[in-house]
């Protein structure tokens, strides 16, 4: 399970059951239709020990006849918090429904730049959770992680090496307002969304202070 507000990341043994299940009309509407769906079960064999044991009753469409189908759909399920997480950075962090473009063209060419910074905000959250030991290049070019060290240390000269990813995120996500104590938690996305609004600025005057060329993020991966 993965890091969720105050609940830490763990592994988990659960159990699996599905059965193909139909689904009748409500006492209201007696001549609807009756409705085939398949349930899959999933709890969590630790569940009296647990202090937040998962338990869910999921009901599908798509048909659910072997255990690797059954299990194929929990995955499905689990990846919805992620999914969560990124459609709210795209409305709120990129504000999509503020955009006043005219006419769907401009507005669908805006979006596809937009869902593309939502996922690196999204994927720069969750890598530096998941592997905070990672060389912060890993995300970041050269001239931003320094940008970034002597903004933040308030120091003209950068480090030598470059911080992990999980300092430089901590740092983007303190301009964002993160305050960094022990119960905060790890940054969230809408913490480094704020943050690398200031870290692009900063980044853009290292540049010119030390006149070396910088386009724009977009232009750079991963």
């Amino acid at each position: 399970m993965p890091h969720r507000g105050s609940h830490k990341a763990r592994d988990a043994w659960i159990d699996v059951r599905f059965a193909e299940v139909t689904l009748k009309s409500p006492q209201r509407f007696r001549s609807g239709p009756s409705i085939t769906v398949w349930a899959v079960y999933v709890r969590e064999q630790a569940f009296k020990t647990v202090k937040s044991p998962i338990e869910w009753m999921l009901l599908t469409t798509v048909e659910v006849r072997t255990f690797q189908e059954a299990q194929k759909r929990v995955e499905w399920y689990s990846g919805r918090w992620g999914i969560e997480v990124y459609h709210r950075t795209l409305k709120s962090g990129c504000r999509i429904k503020d955009r006043q473009l005219e006419t769907a063209d401009r507005l669908e060419t805006c979006l596809g730049v937009d869902m593309v910074v939502a996922w690196r905000i999204y994927y720069l959250t969750m890598i530096g959770r998941e592997r905070p030991e990672l060389p912060c290049t890993v995300f970041f070019k050269e001239i931003e992680w320094k940008a970034l060290c002597c903004y933040v240390n308030k120091t003209p000269v950068p480090p030598e090496k470059p911080p992990s990813i999980g300092q430089v995120v901590f740092m983007v996500a303190g301009l964002g307002g993160h305050l960094g104590r022990k119960g905060d938690g790890f940054p969230g996305t809408q913490s480094l969304w704020r943050g690398l609004l200031q870290w692009y600025a900063a980044t853009k005057m290292y540049a010119i202070l030390t006149q070396q060329h910088y386009p724009h993020p977009m232009q750079s991966g991963p």
